[in-house]
């Protein structure tokens, strides 16, 4: 199955705002229909009432990449489990679109859904796809990034589980704050020391006379 697809359904609503910033692009239909990717019979399916529906679902998901990120494993499980039983996928056996040397179908499981609306088939592909994830690596490997403000949520998949941002780009911003605040640090320390040496240099002064 092919988790890391089916978990990054969760990753892509989740990160469609960033609440620290004010920013948020899940504002109308269309961008309700970019989210579901190469999967267009599904994001036809979407209304104006599913902006609403995501952003519901948005936050529910963002609660379980914070309460993994916080540590606590039974309420991002708890918290998991409670959309898996909202919205219910029915796992299948499919061969679309894979084909081997011979022409013959690549057999693979395929999560289907059987939405009522729009919403409900994304939230049950997010879910399923981010439980995958979650009890094949560990709660650990759900994050949100590092570097403030960003709080975009990750899902860890490095060897030795030591991602702590969702990009290389906030990766490397967040190394050069960390080196500029160390200078601030080391400048200050010498400042401090100058200002001592001078004080006790007065003093002796003061002292042999």
């Amino acid at each position: 199955m092919e988790l890391a697809y089916y978990s990054d359904y969760a990753v892509r609503l989740v990160n469609s705002e960033q609440p620290a910033r004010g920013k948020d692009t899940l504002t109308s239909v269309e961008a309700v229909r970019e989210l579901f990717g190469a999967n267009q019979s599904a994001a036809r399916r979407a209304t104006d009432a599913d902006v609403t529906r995501f952003r519901s679902v948005r936050a529910r998901l963002r609660s379980v990449f914070a309460a993994a990120d916080q540590g606590d494993e039974a309420l991002a499980v708890d918290l998991l489990n409670s959309l898996l039983l909202e919205f219910p996928v029915s796992p299948q056996i499919s061969g679309h679109d894979f084909r081997d040397d011979d022409g013959r179908p690549l057999w693979h499981m395929h999560l289907a859904d059987h939405p009522s609306n729009a919403t409900a088939g994304y939230a049950a592909i997010a879910a399923m796809g981010l439980a995958f994830h979650l009890t094949e690596y560990g709660v650990d490997r759900l994050g949100l990034c590092q570097a403030p403000p960003c709080r975009n949520a990750y899902l860890d998949t490095s060897t030795n589980r030591s991602r702590r941002y969702c990009s290389d780009r906030c990766a490397t911003r967040a190394n050069v704050a960390a080196y500029r605040a160390r200078k601030r640090l080391e400048a200050d320390r010498s400042d401090s020391t100058g200002l001592a040496d001078d004080s006790a240099q007065r003093a002796s002064a003061n002292g042999e006379r």
